[in-house]
């Protein structure tokens, strides 16, 4: 039976906190056993090897659904709960990144930002970031929410947030579930109408990502805008 590191004992016998370092040999299913095991009694390591076996990395495991979850693990609220805040703290460390500096020229930063919120989620978002004149982020948000291969979005919306937010540019995300993130008919036609409706009130359109667990791609790359 595998076991993990006793890290704590050592630091609290020395009256100090642990070093970083102590983890940084660990894998993904060590440091998630040593997350869980807080909150439990028993090990964690049974319940851990369940998760990696069900949705095969941790990117997947803190993006699945609490009962998916608790159905593959047995683990109880405390333990759910951890793995949910564990989700939400990376999109944040991610999205701190991508708002200290301009967007655009921080685009790995960028890039890393909507894999992380956007990559391993198991119905199809639309999301829209909205930009300050510097190309600084002002809001992340959600246009819309929708089913495993398609999120109704319509044009009119998103430009009249933007001007809400008194955006002066928009990046416009939305995830493949399918896990391919080559550019449907359907998304470069939505993508022209929301360009069109922006052009009106001077709010330009940055680009269009598409998200899925085998990459990113860019609309303005592949050529599909004007």
């Amino acid at each position: 039976m595998r076991s993990l590191p006793d890290l704590e004992p050592a630091t609290a016998a020395a009256g100090r906190s642990p070093d970083t370092r102590s983890f940084a040999h660990l894998d993904d299913r060590a440091l998630l056993a040593l997350l869980l095991g807080r909150s439990l009694r028993q090990t964690s390591i049974p319940a851990v090897d369940a998760l990696f076996d069900r949705f095969g990395d941790i990117a997947a495991i803190a993006s699945a659904d609490v009962s998916e979850l608790a159905r593959a693990s047995g683990l109880g609220p405390r333990a759910l709960t951890d793995l949910k805040l564990l989700r939400v703290l990376s999109e944040r460390l991610v999205r701190a990144e991508a708002s200290r500096r301009p967007v655009i020229t921080s685009w790995t930063a960028l890039l890393a930002y909507v894999r992380v919120a956007l990559a391993e989620e198991p119905r199809e978002q639309f999301r829209a970031l909205f930009l300050d004149k510097r190309n600084r982020l002002l809001s992340n948000e959600l246009v819309a929410h929708g089913t495993i291969d398609h999120a109704p979005v319509y044009p009119r919306e998103v430009v009249r947030r933007a001007l809400e937010v008194s955006a002066a540019s928009i990046i416009l995300v939305h995830n493949h579930p399918s896990a391919v993130p080559e550019p449907s008919r359907a998304d470069i036609e939505m993508t022209r109408k929301i360009i069109d409706a922006a052009k009106v009130f001077d709010i330009q359109i940055h680009d269009h990502l598409v998200v899925g667990r085998e990459g990113t791609a860019s609309l303005r790359t592949l050529g599909h805008f004007w």
